[in-house]
């Protein structure tokens, strides 16, 4: 007779029986290695060992640092500002917060200012670069130095660096005519008062807030300018 229709679970011989003979480590095991493959997004393979990093490049920079050519060897990522501290050993250029938001590390290059931790060494080929170093000495001092001393335009002195590299060139820049935020026109040269100053030196923090002071430096540096 036919067992169609019937609801009777069918019997089961001893070779199927024998097929899922599975223990239940061997059950566990299944769910893993299956749970394991499916996490892997399709056609993606596992790796078995670890991507190798390539060794990195390593390129000849020539520039005149404070009057001085230099040659270095360094890697391809090292900042200018890592290549003047670790490998040159002027330490005067402060690294402080090291994403270009503090303007301790404002360096002159080319007679612009620049933040030395936002732009690599290998960019500056041939480049003219003056750090604190060498914008004057204890016998004698650059205007700028002298101000910042005469003035007290420091506390704890750690971002004055910054703050005479960018004041030097920025008074350079107004010198050459070329307009900030505040300026009132592109046509008419730039004043040097308190308004352009601030503008200006706005990308220097000073964390001990010796702001006022500071202005007074520069504006004293900018009378002797004028005259």
């Amino acid at each position: 007779m036919s067992n169609q229709g019937n609801n009777e679970p069918q019997a089961h011989s001893d070779d199927d029986r024998h097929h899922f003979n599975l223990t239940r480590r061997d059950l566990l095991k299944v769910g893993a290695a299956t749970a394991a493959t499916a996490a892997v997004p399709s056609g993606v393979a596992l790796a078995s060992e670890p991507p190798v990093t390539p060794p990195p490049e390593i390129t000849a920079v020539r520039f005149t640092v404070n009057g001085e050519a230099r040659e270095l060897d360094v890697d391809t990522r090292t900042t200018l500002l890592d290549a003047l501290r670790e490998n040159l050993h002027l330490t005067g250029t402060k690294k402080g917060c090291d994403h270009g938001q503090c303007g301790a590390c404002t360096v002159i290059v080319d007679g612009r200012r620049v933040n030395s931790c936002l732009t690599l060494a290998v960019m500056h080929q041939d480049a003219d670069i003056t750090t604190i170093e060498g914008l004057g000495t204890p016998d004698n001092l650059h205007p700028m130095q002298a101000a910042f001393v005469k003035h007290d335009g420091y506390q704890c002195g750690y971002c004055t660096p910054g703050q005479i590299c960018s004041s030097v060139a920025m008074l350079e820049e107004i010198k050459a005519g070329i307009p900030s935020h505040v300026t009132l026109d592109l046509v008419s040269p730039p004043s040097m008062d308190a308004d352009e100053i601030r503008e200006r030196m706005s990308g220097n923090i000073c964390r001990c807030g010796a702001y006022s002071n500071i202005l007074a430096a520069i504006e004293d540096v900018a009378g002797g300018q004028k005259s």
